[in-house]
């Protein structure tokens, strides 16, 4: 007897999901399964998303949308006919690029808005839109992508740290206002991940091999994660085997931190 995660006959939307830790998503719930709409900020990668996915015999659609404009985001989901699962992955600064840390003193408030509109009312965006199909089918499964960073507390990213911590915390209070109609809500916290934006140059002098060496120190696991390794987690929060869990917040993150 197998064990499978079987979403067939599900739609997922996977936003950001053109690189990284959402295109592992989108594959890993295709691969289950679902119907992936793949949602990035630049229509073209979310084409070439699609095109990868349904020449290997997986069914996608792509949905390119901001999260940060309510308008955008009503439309597309209300035009695509509602998703039964929402994974909330676009993060970071969204179009206005990666993080730069820095010292909270040092910091612009001008600049810290773009976190808030992604990593905060970018969830709260596409969960308001994805809502009333999953209440209407009396079935839904919203996940959110936070971090580390604002559930254990990282220094010099502090504005991005606030936005994924209210993420979370909007889930939980989500998670109370919809588990009567069977729709459970719960994050995915991650340490730091290797994608494209993260991705370093390979060590090759003795301080360079160092340094790597005394980044990866504080992980049990002495790697960074992959979007392989956050993939799995969320197509079972995704499922029916995860029908009584909700409201929870896990750690993907090579024992950075451990929590009881």
């Amino acid at each position: 007897m197998s064990f499978t995660i079987d979403l067939e006959g599900r739609r997922a939307l996977v936003t950001g999901a053109g690189q990284g830790v959402g295109l592992g998503i989108a594959r890993t719930l295709a691969q289950a399964g679902a119907v992936v709409a793949v949602n990035d900020i630049r229509a073209a990668q979310a084409d070439i998303v699609v095109d990868e996915l349904r020449t290997a015999g997986y069914k996608a659609d792509a949905l390119p949308f901001d999260v940060t404009d309510w308008a955008q985001v009503s439309a597309a989901i209300d035009g695509y006919g509602g998703v039964d699962i929402l994974v909330n992955n676009a993060g970071n600064a969204g179009a206005e690029g990666s993080m730069l840390p820095s010292d909270f003193l040092a910091s612009d408030p001008a600049e810290w808005g773009a976190f808030f509109a992604v990593n905060l009312f970018g969830v709260m965006y596409c969960t308001r839109a994805a809502l009333p199909s999953m209440i209407e089918a009396g079935w839904g499964r919203v996940v959110t992508i936070v971090s580390d960073a604002g559930r254990y507390g990282t220094a010099k990213v502090a504005p991005y740290a606030a936005a994924k911590a209210g993420a979370a915390g909007f889930c939980r209070s989500i998670a109370r206002e919809m588990g009567r109609h069977a729709i459970t809500v719960n994050c995915v916290s991650l340490s730091t991940i290797e994608t494209p934006t993260t991705a370093r140059p390979a060590a090759g002098t003795a301080e360079e091999e160092e340094a790597r060496r005394a980044r990866l120190r504080p992980y049990v696991i002495r790697r960074r994660g992959t979007p392989e390794d956050v993939a799995g987690l969320v197509a079972f929060l995704s499922s029916s085997h995860a029908s009584w869990i909700t409201g929870q917040t896990y750690a993907v993150n090579g024992g950075f931190t451990f929590s009881l």
